[in-house]
Formats: structure tokens, C-alpha cells, sequence
């Protein structure tokens, strides 16, 4: 899939637009705070002992996902390369990170994790960099922490 005119668009706006469950959100651009977050979490995240996982890692770039929609996690992370370099991925990560934006918490506490569970993502992180709450999410649980937090 080659991205459309529609999303270049929102960009030059200044918004970025997600798809989620023919949902269309729009969200703004990330601000420092965001995307120092982003960066630091990034910049911890290490391949896992005795596991076939390369742990490939991507921040903000498009997913294109089985039933159609379209979402920019702010950090995904593969198992392997994705094959796509100049269209939407539609390799399914193992994980995602998510860091809250204020005034976009809705759309990464609540529709998010539901979302990224529906589609087969087996770890949803979101971090809170204004109160440095943690929300781990697996099919099985929910669990809250104060970052620093080590997952595996």
C-alpha cells in the first residue's frame, strides 16, 4: 500500500492521522517532551537472551493492519525486519509502546490497548511521561508501575 494523498496532507498540517476500526483519529504532531521519552525508552530496548527474536525496533511509522485500519505507534517492536521500507508495514509487531500525549489519554489507555490485543499484539506498554506511570497490557492482565520498569 502507498500512502495517499490524505495522509501527506495531515502531516503538512501538522496532525497525524490513524485509522483505527474505520475510525479515523487525528492526533497532533508529538511535542519534545514525547518524543525525548520516545528516544530514551528506544534507547533501552535489548534483544532478549535465548530467544530467535532480532527485537527490531521502529518509532512513528505507519502499520497497516489485517482488517484494514491504519495506526503510528509511537514505538514497535518486531521480531524480524519488516519487508516494507516505502509503503505501510503489515508485519504485526510483538510489542508496542505507547507515550501519552495530554489530551490524547483516551486514545492510548482505552481504544489502543483493545485495538493492538484484537489485532494478535502480545505486549502494549504505555508510559505516562507526566506522572511516570507504566500500563502494561496482556491478553491475560493488566499491570501498572512506576517507570524505570524492566519488561521482558
Amino acid at each position: 500500500m502507498i500512502m495517499d494523498s490524505r495522509f501527506l496532507r495531515a502531516d503538512e498540517l501538522g496532525v497525524r492521522l490513524e485509522i483505527v476500526g474505520g475510525l479515523p483519529i487525528w492526533e497532533a504532531q508529538p511535542l519534545y517532551r514525547h518524543q525525548k521519552a520516545v528516544d530514551r525508552i528506544r534507547s533501552t530496548i535489548e534483544k532478549c537472551r535465548d530467544t530467535e527474536c532480532t527485537c527490531v525496533h521502529v518509532s512513528d511509522v505507519y502499520i497497516s493492519f489485517p482488517d484494514g485500519s491504519l495506526k503510528r505507534p509511537d514505538i514497535s517492536i518486531f521480531c524480524k525486519e519488516p519487508d516494507e521500507d516505502d509503503e505501510a508495514i503489515k508485519l504485526i509487531p510483538e510489542a508496542v509502546i505507547e507515550v501519552i500525549s495530554k489530551g490524547y489519554e483516551y486514545k492510548d489507555l482505552e481504544i489502543g490497548p483493545n485495538f493492538y490485543l484484537a489485532q494478535g499484539i502480545k505486549d502494549i506498554v504505555v508510559f505516562n511521561p507526566y506522572t511516570s506511570i507504566v500500563l502494561h497490557v496482556r491478553r491475560d492482565k493488566a499491570t501498572h508501575h512506576i517507570s524505570p520498569i524492566e519488561i521482558t
